[in-house]
């Protein structure tokens, strides 16, 4: 932990708002305080570290300067408020950063910025020129615009995605709850979860749904299924209170620990198998499955049975084995209206009858990613 440079810090509504909506400076100021003194001296200086922020609260710093006494249920409320509580969150986040000279930067993303190949390298740019220059990026998704389609759903997961894409070194998941216990806090006889070394550790330990404050979209379950996507990328997580940040930064033992369970692999395909929402699903013969399982192979046009779903060249979609189950997610190579002529043919023949552009990959194994074996 202590010798983590690249840290992305992810902090829940609940931690930075009162539960009625409305940011809390005080809880903003106590967290920014704790982020810039645990990056260890101006940015470029021996023993710097570099911070990315995940900030949730955009929705519920609105609520209350738009009168609603509750989060809404509705998709358009629910960007009106994220459109006014923005602006609110980063002016906070501005100005309390700006009392230690440093500089923020406000990132806002989709899914659909991400899992794909040219808005993919966008964000890993911007991110990083920030960082570069000293900034703090500020990150969170764009509920001003984001549908129910192309939303990554909270802000947890977006924090596992962030660390893999910025190349993290540590990432900590900030909550109302001071770690992982192995059933309900307030249960009396529960104990608080040290150090997950992988899903065998976490069998048989029953994890809530929702948070305290009510103000979120998160809760336990997403921020371990969030830790889970990082360790597996070779990230290590600490899961604690905002109030225990310090310490989480400093090293010192605190919430819970997951360790790493895997290695990174290519940044593109860790957004497609986490980030992408399937416009569609492409169901394969036995043989495809094999190939594009077990072999690694793309997916040529003779070993789909059907097709299902509207989607475009370059749009994520299921591929599929014959009793429906999803066995890998890719981005198909055509749109949903070509690929029925193209079911069972060699591409040699389509060569030959369609012309040399249908002599090509449905989905090429660059851009596929194997999701159960």
């Amino acid at each position: 932990m202590t010798g983590a440079r690249r840290i992305v810090v992810k902090v829940g509504s609940s931690s930075l708002t009162t539960a009625g909506g409305g940011l809390d400076a005080d809880r903003v100021d106590a967290l920014v305080d704790t982020l810039a003194k645990a990056g260890g001296g101006a940015p470029g200086e021996p023993g710097a570290r570099e911070i990315v922020l995940v900030s949730s609260g955009a929705i519920a710093a609105g609520l209350a300067p738009l009168g609603l006494e509750r989060r809404p249920r509705d998709l358009a409320r629910q960007q009106a408020a994220a459109s006014v509580g923005q602006g609110l969150l980063v002016a906070r986040y501005t100005a309390s950063f700006a009392r230690y000279g440093r500089r923020v930067g406000q990132v806002l993303l989709t899914t659909d910025d991400t899992s794909r190949r040219a808005h993919y390298r966008n964000a890993f740019r911007t991110l990083e020129q920030l960082l570069a220059m000293g900034a703090v990026p500020i990150v969170n998704e764009n509920d001003t615009v984001a549908t129910d389609e192309i939303r990554f759903g909270d802000n947890d997961r977006l924090a596992a995605l962030v660390a893999h894409l910025v190349r993290a070194d540590l990432l900590v998941l900030l909550s109302d709850v001071d770690g992982l216990y192995d059933g309900d806090p307030s249960t009396p006889g529960t104990s608080r979860i040290a150090e997950v070394a992988g899903p065998a550790d976490l069998a048989g330990v029953s994890i809530g749904s929702a948070g305290k404050a009510g103000v979120g979209t998160g809760g336990m379950v997403t921020k371990v299924e969030a830790a889970r996507i990082a360790a597996a990328a070779g990230i290590p997580v600490v899961l604690t209170s905002a109030s225990q940040a310090a310490d989480a930064l400093a090293g010192r033992p605190t919430g819970t620990l997951f360790h790493r369970t895997g290695r990174r692999s290519a940044d593109r395909l860790l957004w497609l198998a986490h980030a992408s929402t399937p416009r569609g699903a492409l169901t394969l013969d036995e043989g495809a499955v094999r190939a594009v399982i077990e072999g690694s192979a793309s997916l040529l046009p003779a070993g789909i049975a059907s097709v299902e779903g509207e989607f475009s060249a370059g749009d994520p979609v299921e591929l599929r084995d014959q009793a429906g189950r999803a066995v890998a997610r890719g981005l198909v190579a055509f749109d949903a209206g070509e690929i029925p002529q193209l079911l069972g043919r060699s591409t040699r023949d389509l060569a030959r009858d369609l012309g040399p552009g249908y002599e090509r990959e449905v989905v090429h194994r660059d851009d596929l990613v194997v999701l159960h074996r």
